[in-house]
């Protein structure tokens, strides 16, 4: 058998695997969803709590139709959408800039991974008040918090990463004349990659709860503030309603996107096996 045969064979095997674990992930999380709902059911029909402090599937759903037609839900969406493309953007790009200097500069490294952690380990809740007094009750605090609640994620994850590239790869381009300019975005960036698709996926993470934690208290708006006005306005309905949005947009961009890259990137670098 030729290499060509053998690899066609390969690729052929491996379609069925692949159907079959996406089947088996689609069973599995409709059968999470259905157990859920029964015993939230359960729970409901129990009368532990009142209806109007747990409400049913069903009100919920209810409440979910009437955001949905109102048109609250397509407002709160697109301003929590934006928030998060701007806010998560700039985590990003200034996170891996920010990590990929501290790894090509041991002291400034040294410095701001220290300065970093203790940061990262700071409540993201905790940096409201300082960007209402300082940057505003408005559309830029709220990216404030997110941003500062998740680009030391990034900066921390980049640094661990170019670290950990072995001595022999940054030995070698330097011996063939590679400027230390060069060296950041020719090999320190590619070397560290399985490591930055990490922290990308972690720094998600940080700026989404930092988001929708900074709409509620901040009330400017988006998914947090339906969250909030559910909650004066004594509508549990809503409120629950929201969290299972929230919840569930979460989930999806986590596996549908980060998840999915992170997988290609290992995959492709043999560190995990590829379907």
């Amino acid at each position: 058998m030729t290499q060509q045969e053998e690899l066609q064979t390969g690729q052929s095997n491996s379609q069925p695997s692949s159907r079959k674990h996406l089947l088996t992930q689609v069973v599995d999380v409709v059968v999470a969803i259905t157990v859920f709902l029964v015993a939230w059911q359960v729970v409901f029909d129990l009368k532990i709590y009142p209806s109007f402090l747990l409400p049913s599937p069903a009100m919920a759903y209810t409440r979910f139709v009437e955001l949905v037609r109102d048109g609250d839900l397509r407002t709160a969406l697109f301003t929590t959408s934006e928030r998060l493309v701007v806010g998560l953007s700039a985590s990003l790009v200034g996170g891996i800039a920010v990590g990929l200097v501290m790894g090509n500069f041991k002291r400034f490294g040294h410095v701001m991974s220290s300065f970093s952690l203790g940061l990262q380990s700071f409540p993201s809740i905790a940096w409201v008040p300082f960007a209402i007094l300082i940057v505003g009750l408005n559309n830029s605090g709220i990216l404030f918090v997110m941003i500062i609640s998740s680009i030391f994620s990034m900066m921390i994850s980049t640094y661990n990463g170019v670290r950990n590239i072995p001595p022999i790869y940054l030995k070698a381009s330097k011996n063939m004349g590679v400027g230390r300019l060069a060296l950041l975005g020719t090999v320190m960036l590619p070397a560290s990659m399985p490591s930055i698709i990490t922290g990308i996926r972690q720094t998600w993470s940080f700026a989404w709860h930092a988001l929708i934690g900074a709409e509620i208290l901040m009330g400017s708006g988006g998914l947090g503030a339906l969250l909030y006005y559910g909650q004066e306005f004594d509508n549990m309905s809503q409120v629950v309603a929201t969290m299972i949005i929230i919840f569930a947009i979460g989930v999806l961009v986590d596996r549908l996107l980060f998840h999915r890259l992170e997988t290609r990137v290992r995959s492709t670098r043999g560190l995990i096996p590829s379907n």
